[in-house]
């Protein structure tokens, strides 16, 4: 649904510049980032690996302090952040294609987009679907048989609320297979991905979907089994034996953006030097390391290009939730 977009090296540059003009008067003093989720997913992920990658790289002199803010899939860290927190010029907050599409269906009430200032992407995040690992479900046209079949029989766990983009992704495939009531498919949401892999553990539920850098730890430890990736084609390296939902007749397609917003009174210098930190790290070579090993693909968006980003998914949210229901 989402093309990833890479930016030449010499319109890093220039944006660089621009920015550094106005950066450089300001100093992070407290760098904090909230995780609106609890530990374990990708919002967490986000926050806890950029934030020590910035001060790996020596663009941060402190340690950026993680605060897990859950609830109302993302919504109670968002209105903290608008309501109580609008000038903290330290602050940033781990976003996704989760946060576009509760602001796209206008979950987060009394809330939209535009009170808060749009920093920077840090790569996408390819969606997947998965079951346990002794499952005797294989591949994802066995599973959306058996919803097919007996929607009842099949919970499918995901660490984004009712109509949130994990609950999409399922949609999206069991759309593109040809389930035509696509709201038989029972979802059940917890608050963040690893909280809704341990569901499936406990045997509570018989599928997750979420993204591919919260299932690696779970695939690596041979807890769970990737059935499908959301993604055009295989993807590279420790990837590449998890199939595409595509190679398996079924033409869906879910990349997750990750990035982060900042209060919407954040101060230009200070938007500006955290959008030129981002930028640094995102160009880095440790940050490649770190999305070859997470499996992000390249997202590469600063500042104003971002924040057009971000209001452009929201629309194309909003278009596919009206598609298949979720809205009016």
């Amino acid at each position: 649904m989402f093309k990833a977009h890479r930016l030449t090296l010499a319109a890093v540059a220039l944006g660089l510049s621009a920015f550094a003009a106005q950066a450089q008067d300001f100093a992070i003093e407290n760098p904090e980032c909230i995780a609106p989720a609890n530990p374990g997913g990708g919002w967490d992920f986000t926050c806890r690996q950029v934030g020590k990658s910035l001060q790996d790289q020596g663009l941060l002199d402190q340690t950026v302090q993680v605060v897990n803010l859950a609830g109302g899939g993302g919504g109670v860290a968002f209105a903290e952040v608008v309501n109580k927190r609008g000038d903290d010029n330290d602050l940033i907050v781990a976003a996704s294609s989760a946060t576009a599409t509760r602001l796209a269906q206008g979950a987060y009430p009394g809330n939209t987009m535009d009170q808060v200032r749009w920093l920077a992407s840090i790569g996408a995040d390819y969606g997947v679907i998965a079951v346990a690992a002794d499952s005797e479900i294989d591949t994802l046209p066995a599973l959306l048989d058996q919803i097919k079949s007996d929607p009842t029989s099949v919970s499918v766990a995901g660490g984004s609320a009712v109509g949130g983009w994990d609950h999409l992704k399922v949609l999206i495939a069991a759309n593109a297979y040809g389930i035509e009531d696509v709201r038989s498919v029972k979802y059940i949401a917890f608050d963040g991905g690893g909280e809704a892999v341990t569901q499936l553990l406990a045997g509570s539920v018989q599928a997750f979907t979420g993204d591919i850098s919260e299932a690696k730890g779970f695939v690596d430890s041979g807890d769970i089994k990737v059935i499908a990736v959301l993604a055009p084609e295989r993807l590279d390296g420790e990837f590449s034996e998890m199939p595409t939902a595509k190679e398996q007749g079924i033409d869906a397609i879910g990349a997750n953006w990750r990035g982060f917003y900042a209060p919407g009174g954040m101060s230009d210098a200070a938007y500006d030097t955290w959008v030129s930190k981002i930028a640094d790290l995102y160009a880095s070579d440790v940050w490649k390391e770190v999305m070859a090993a997470n499996g992000l693909a390249p997202l590469d968006l600063q500042g104003a290009e971002f924040q057009e980003f971000v209001a452009n998914s929201v629309q194309q949210i909003q278009d596919i939730s009206r598609e298949i229901g979720i809205i009016k």
